[in-house]
């Protein structure tokens, strides 16, 4: 048990990384799509995603559909 809760730990130190990261590129790029962010961070896709998750919690994104993609820039 005591290793299971180690993991979600570990896991959710990684997801909140993942959003700092996030959040301090945003800070220098500002508008980018999600493609390019990930390509540039090098982040793993789901940790992208739970990244962007997790600054959406927080109401700290604007999203924009693109006619391909989608941007991302800080609110």
């Amino acid at each position: 048990m005591a290793k299971i809760k180690e993991e979600k730990k570990g896991f959710h130190e990684q997801i909140i990384e993942s959003a700092g990261q996030i959040y301090n590129y945003l800070s220098n790029k500002g508008e980018v799509s999600i493609n390019k962010m990930k390509k540039d961070l090098s982040l793993n896709d789901n940790f992208a995603e739970m990244g962007l998750g997790w600054l959406s919690r927080e109401d700290k994104l604007e999203y924009t559909q693109k006619a391909k993609s989608v941007t991302v820039k800080l609110r």
